[in-house]
């Protein structure tokens, strides 16, 4: 028989396991996790063409896009807001950026600029209602979202911009060790996100403003520059979101961002940027991303009906937030 000692490790070794798993259960990025795996699984089982360089290549492609497009909204669901003029701001950046390069034959690197600046106007148009007439997120930016609409197809009367230098589209369509570039510059950019939020002074005052702003402004936090920084984020990260478009396709098309809408809340919130604000993960959207790009990208190398992909992702969406409340409310319990 085993001696109390025996026993007692062996309990402790139990215990610790468990630990590990609830651990993870914890965490909002657990399940998309999972969920990738299994999609990848199957599609490359589905299909014989899936794993080849080109195809991957692609995906990869598709899902840096897709993380730069979330980034704009969860930078302001994660303070408790939400911006339905993302696609808006990105398509102004975009024509901005056509008009520099094209119309006024600037160098690329200007029509960056410029295209960045007119993000982080727009983003902080948005951050000043909001703050200074006290306007909920949603009623302010759905009004400006036609706005912005209303410039793009104004200045651009619908049409592409298509003398784009060949240099800008390197960034979009080339890569480094078989890996797009765009994929590199979104690791590079997923650890400079997780860096702030985990060790800077200004990720903790983002969380803590979108956790709970009245707890936030009592403990001397500046919550009214806290969301409008989150604004102006969130136009920044629109423009860039706009810049990398014209990179991978080679024009600037003033319909650029009006599909992003879906896109951008379905990584955000699969990627585990709380709806109620105070919590995302770099590694959560940027699975999250690579999820959707699969799903994208799978429907069509199985031969399935693409148009069908919106339901798909509505579906993934709702999933999303019932494993989400399910952690939540697991969480609470093992709490009591």
């Amino acid at each position: 028989m085993k001696n109390s000692i025996e026993l007692t490790a062996e309990y402790k070794e139990v215990k610790g396991k468990s630990n590990v798993v609830v651990a993870l259960l914890k965490r909002s990025e657990t399940s998309v996790i999972v969920a990738t795996l299994v999609l990848f699984i199957v599609f490359a089982i589905g299909s014989s063409s899936f794993l080849s360089s080109y195809n991957l290549f692609n995906v990869f492609r598709t899902t840096s896009l897709y993380m730069f497009v979330a980034l704009g909204q969860a930078i302001v669901l994660v303070i408790g807001g939400m911006n339905l003029s993302l696609g808006a701001i990105g398509g102004l950046s975009v024509v901005t950026a056509g008009v520099a390069m094209d119309t006024w034959g600037l160098p690329w690197w200007m029509g960056v600029i410029l295209a960045i600046i007119v993000g982080a106007i727009a983003g902080f148009i948005n951050g000043i209602f909001i703050v200074r007439l006290k306007l909920n997120s949603f009623v302010v930016t759905l009004a400006t979202s036609f706005i912005f609409t209303g410039l793009v197809f104004g200045i651009s009367k619908g049409y592409p911009y298509t003398g784009i230098p060949k240099g800008f589209t390197l960034m979009g369509r080339d890569g480094f060790l078989g890996i797009p570039y765009l994929f590199w510059l979104m690791i590079v950019t997923l650890i400079v996100l997780w860096y702030v939020f985990k060790y800077t002074v200004i990720g903790r005052q983002i969380l803590a403003t979108g956790g709970n702003i009245v707890a936030a402004r009592y403990s001397g936090i500046k919550t009214d520059r806290i969301v409008l920084l989150g604004n102006v984020l969130s136009g920044v990260f629109a423009a860039v979101a706009g810049l990398l478009w014209i990179s991978r396709m080679g024009s600037a098309t003033p319909a650029t961002g009006s599909d992003w809408m879906i896109i951008s809340f379905a990584v955000a919130v699969i990627g585990g940027t709380a709806l109620s604000g105070g919590a995302i993960s770099a590694i959560g959207l940027g699975t999250a991303a690579l999820m959707i790009a699969l799903i994208n990208n799978g429907l069509i190398m199985l031969g399935a009906n693409v148009y069908f992909e919106q339901s798909f992702l509505g579906v993934i969406i709702m999933l999303a937030v019932l494993a989400e409340s399910f952690r939540m409310k697991l969480h609470s319990s093992r709490k009591r």
